[in-house]
């Protein structure tokens, strides 16, 4: 499957260019009747140019990671590759360990991100450390944090090193859209890119909502697309959000990739926009 010439990018603070779509591995490696169907949509994910991949120690408690490992086994300098840290492995002497295991599950000797799962008891200062060391042996290339809302990331810029944060991963789509009203400025303003995770929604009723709703359906029908593909489209329209939806049908797996390649015209955007408003103040961060 070939990208379209318009297949959209993200930047990461250094530089560093990602597909604006990647792929997302929660609820993989929990049945090993799965694993092969599992590895299989992973690999044409990576053919198709969705070649970030996203996984963590918590996923299946490491399954996720040896699915994800299996996969790229024999492709892995084509992969960017994330993983996360549990927060009670946070901490100067277990993350080392937690990312060693991390490592040897996926069968490489090195992450290209590394994110703080969700803020837990450890302090930040600690984490950060933590992180430095690991980038210092090179074990990681990069860190970054997930499901940190905007005090919590003022709190991670004012400490040593908390600017080399790479990445802020949140759950984001159109029917959850509380990140702009104060994060995802504040992230914009100091240039650190969004990962959405769910960006499909996560849960039966959440999704229907999403996919079911009537404008999403009309703008997929014109233009003879998939209402997911829509969804995806809209998540990733400003060109600093990377998402990262979870497929293992492969046919799932190619429309996530080729929503890559459609850009919303501007009446509909509004129109979506209109249908599911932004907030218009504050509300608490949605994690699943």
């Amino acid at each position: 499957m070939k990208r379209g010439n318009q297949a959209r990018t993200i930047q990461l603070p250094d530089g560093t260019t990602l597909p604006a779509i990647g792929q997302g591995t929660w609820y993989m490696g929990e049945k090993q009747s799965s694993r092969r169907e599992e590895v299989q949509a992973l690999r044409y994910g990576i053919e198709c140019g969705m070649t970030v991949i996203d996984t963590a120690e918590m996923y299946a408690e490491g399954g996720a990671e040896e699915v994800t490992g299996e996969a790229i086994m024999d492709c892995r300098d084509d992969v960017f590759l994330v993983s996360k840290v549990y927060p009670h492995h946070a901490d100067r002497k277990q993350m080392i360990t937690a990312c060693e295991r991390s490592l040897s599950r996926l069968g490489t000797d090195r992450l290209d991100l590394y994110l703080l799962h969700w803020r837990g008891g450890v302090p930040l200062e600690e984490t950060v450390e933590a992180m430095e060391q690991l980038k210092q042996s090179g074990k990681i290339l990069r860190w970054g944090v997930s499901n940190l809302d905007k005090e919590d990331m003022q709190e991670l810029w004012n400490i040593p090193d908390g600017q080399h944060c790479a990445v802020n991963q949140v759950l984001y789509h159109a029917a959850s859209r509380g990140i702009e009203y104060e994060l995802l400025p504040w992230l914009r303003e100091c240039r650190i890119p969004v990962m959405a995770y769910c960006p499909l929604a996560q849960g039966g009723r959440l999704r229907k909502e999403l996919l079911e709703h009537s404008v999403i359906r009309e703008i997929a029908k014109d233009r003879g697309v998939s209402p997911s593909q829509i969804a995806l489209s809209w998540v990733i329209r400003e060109g600093d959000i990377l998402a990262i939806p979870k497929a293992v049908q492969l046919a799932h797996v190619a429309e996530n990739a080729t929503a890559m390649d459609i850009i919303l015209t501007q009446d509909e955007v509004v129109r979506l926009n209109e249908a599911f408003p932004a907030p218009k103040g504050k509300v608490p961060l949605d994690i699943v």
